[in-house]
């Protein structure tokens, strides 16, 4: 009778603690560790079985199985070999992380469900409605929440520069998307990642965004999030709609810039929600005022660029029209630091948190967190027989 290795149980509960940076799940539960030997010496060999033959994060996996494992008690060596899955292992993954349901089953519309979906929407382009999604999930993020972003904004997908991902592409695994991890664990996933190349136009009307939306919402392993949050496309168009019957109980944000004009047109997107039985939670006003140190008394002065009082009356109108308190949650500052940061794929919460801007977004963050989901406004999936 053959003894154990003493290391191998010591080996096989410190891979237990690696996860696959994409999923997020321990190796172990996803059948990836195929062999696990150890000899005398303390020498240990790791075979892992990847997804797929290219998978992006293959170094990474190598990384943390050999730190994993090197760290164990009388491990003198580590060899990691990589291998690939056989569809019959990826098909037992994908049933496994799909808990058993059927395909094209969009999780977050099913009963029982616990991640509240936020839909960040505008009336029109140009008032920073990305940016202010891409900062508000890193905000929820850093209060230890589990936080997605689902780019929707099919045309104008702006998402992944915004963090960074440039030409980051998602691991698909038959026909299951893996969204692609980005700042502090916040999981993404865009159109813009899933076309051939950067510069290619996306011509979709309506069914096929319809399915299209459909795809990102059912077919991306999203995992356990307690937030989703969707960068929709300014406008009334047929993502907003199709959203609303979707996933009835997602919310809606609205963001706009003070001036009247693109106030108007914020009140329509949260019309438009309202028409979808959707709960409209709050307005965020952007670009609210630019900060600066007058040159005479020395002092600070706001310098509103773009008039005033917008978000109030986005506010005031919406909660007039749907009779519930539809709050102004957040002023944002101008600030040149958010642009910046945008350009370069760094958001202000993160690469500059002490500026007012980051600051107001991530109080936008914080009063997001500490609401409780009102039924007030909310289509309920009830059932007459």
């Amino acid at each position: 009778m053959t003894t154990e290795n003493p290391l191998l149980p010591l080996v096989r509960a410190a891979l237990h603690g690696v996860e696959d940076p994409e999923i997020r799940r321990p190796i172990t539960d996803l059948g990836m560790v195929d062999e696990v030997r150890a000899d005398d010496t303390g020498h240990v060999f790791v075979r892992v079985l990847l997804t797929v033959s290219g998978c992006p994060m293959k170094s990474e996996i190598t990384t943390r199985v050999s730190a994993a494992v090197g760290a164990v008690d009388g491990v003198s060596g580590v060899d990691v070999e990589l291998g690939v899955m056989s569809d019959e292992q990826r098909g037992a993954m994908r049933q496994m992380l799909r808990g058993g349901q059927a395909e094209r089953v969009i999780p977050f519309a099913q009963p029982g469900n616990l991640t509240r979906v936020i839909a960040v929407a505008s009336g029109k382009g140009g008032v920073g409605k990305s940016s202010v999604t891409v900062n508000l999930a890193l905000a929820l993020v850093r209060q230890g929440l589990h936080v997605g972003i689902l780019d929707a904004d099919i045309y104008g997908h702006s998402i992944p520069d915004l963090l960074g991902l440039g030409d980051a592409r998602p691991t698909v695994v038959d026909d299951m998307i893996m969204p692609v991890p980005a700042l502090d664990g916040l999981k993404v996933i865009s159109v813009g990642m899933l076309k051939p190349s950067r510069d290619q136009v996306v011509a979709w009307r309506g069914p096929i965004l319809d399915r299209a939306l459909t795809q990102l919402l059912a077919d991306v392993y999203w995992g356990d999030l307690d937030y989703l949050l969707l960068d929709l496309p300014p406008g009334t168009g047929d993502v907003p709609m199709s959203l609303g019957q979707k996933i009835p109980s997602s919310e809606v944000l609205v963001v706009t810039t003070p001036q009247q004009a693109a106030s108007e047109v914020a009140e329509r997107a949260g019309t438009m929600a309202h028409i979808m039985e959707q709960r409209v939670i709050g307005v965020v006003e952007n670009m609210s005022w630019l900060e600066t140190v007058c040159p005479h008394c020395h002092e600070p002065h706001r310098m509103e660029l773009f008039g005033a009082g917008g978000g109030v009356l986005v506010a005031e109108a919406l909660t007039d029209r749907f009779g519930y308190d539809v709050p102004l949650l957040a002023q944002v500052p101008f600030d040149e630091a958010l642009l910046a940061g945008g350009d370069r794929g760094e958001p202000i919460v993160a690469s500059a948190p002490d500026h007012p801007a980051a600051q107001a977004l991530v109080e936008l963050g914080r009063i997001v967190a500490s609401r409780k989901r009102s039924l007030v406004g909310t289509r309920l999936p009830l059932a007459t027989s």
